[in-house]
């Protein structure tokens, strides 16, 4: 949680100066749901993320100076550049990517557990997304094939309240778990904001998928810091009263988990995080940009040829 936040912080800092170039969705205040559910999953597991995804491809594993560089579209970075923000992957950590279409993911989750099926994997896929996307069809769609075909997925919905600027209740009709035991999930709601919770909740979820009970879904009710992106710093949006911002500040669970260590243990993970951030800020500032002459690579697994059938663009 610490490496998480740190990085959003830095990352945030990079944003408004103008070196990470497009801005970027912070993930500080959900911490706790990155760090506890990928805490519970195994090396063939996979997850797909969302536009806010920095800390699910951190938890699950990414070097933070690689991730970083992938964010200053450096040819170092994860993707080479190519995924930035809202679309870094690392497929050998069974990251399958973060998705800037929102509840992309579900759908990329639910196929990765059929083909682990298929080729006789002991596999759980974890979709996460956020309350926004309950409104977003392909994720019903994916509820429904899911539950259909008794699959292992993992639906994680971090709830933080806010689809952009449209507060939860204006925007979703019903709650979560209801839609979700609507298509025969087990589901339950989880104070997103204890990482120790979210662990507990998360590994008895994935046992029970790993284990032929079928999909399941969890709710975890957590918050969102900052703005809906970086670009609110910049222009002065304001739609959420301070109080409220505040009130869920004074639950950061990274405060609450830090109750519960040494205080010498807790000083070491802030200087040994502070190191790492410090490097991979390095890292990503000597990293080189990717050639124009390589636009097209890495778009196809046979190349940029094109497909029988296809007529080639003429060059000009």
């Amino acid at each position: 949680m610490r490496l998480i936040r740190s990085f959003e912080e830095r990352c945030l800092e990079m944003a408004l100066s103008g070196e990470i170039v497009g801005g970027v969705h912070p993930y500080v205040g959900q911490e706790a749901v990155a760090a506890g559910v990928c805490s519970q999953l195994g090396p063939l597991d996979v997850i797909t993320s969302t536009h806010r995804g920095h800390g699910h491809v951190l938890a699950r594993g990414a070097a933070p100076d690689r991730m970083l560089a992938e964010l200053c579209g450096k040819d170092s970075g994860l993707n080479r550049g190519r995924g930035g923000s809202m679309h870094a992957a690392d497929v050998g950590l069974g990251i399958l990517g973060a998705n800037g279409i929102v509840g992309a993911g579900a759908p990329i989750a639910v196929g990765a557990a059929w083909a682990g099926r298929r080729a006789g994997l002991n596999r759980v896929a974890v979709a996460f997304f956020g309350d926004g996307a309950l409104n977003q069809g392909v994720v019903l769609e994916a509820f429904n094939l899911a539950a259909a075909w008794s699959l292992p997925v993992l639906f994680v919905c971090e709830n933080n309240g806010w689809a952009i600027s449209l507060p939860v209740g204006r925007g979703l009709a019903g709650d979560p778990v209801s839609r979700a035991t609507g298509f025969g999930m087990t589901a339950d709601s989880v104070d997103g904001m204890d990482v120790e919770e979210v662990a507990a909740h998360a590994g008895k979820a994935i046992d029970a998928c790993r284990s032929g009970a079928g999909p399941a879904f969890l709710e975890f009710r957590t918050y969102r810091f900052h703005g809906h992106h970086s670009f609110e710093h910049q222009m002065g949006v304001v739609y959420r009263e301070e109080d409220e911002v505040a009130s869920w500040r004074a639950r950061d669970p990274l405060e609450l988990q830090r109750t519960r260590l040494p205080q010498e243990r807790a000083q070491d993970v802030d200087d040994e995080v502070a190191r790492s951030i410090d490097d991979a800020v390095l890292f990503a500032r000597a990293g080189r940009a990717p050639s124009p002459g390589d636009a097209l690579a890495h778009l196809y697994a046979d190349g940029t040829a094109p497909r029988p059938g296809v007529v080639a663009p003429r060059r000009v």
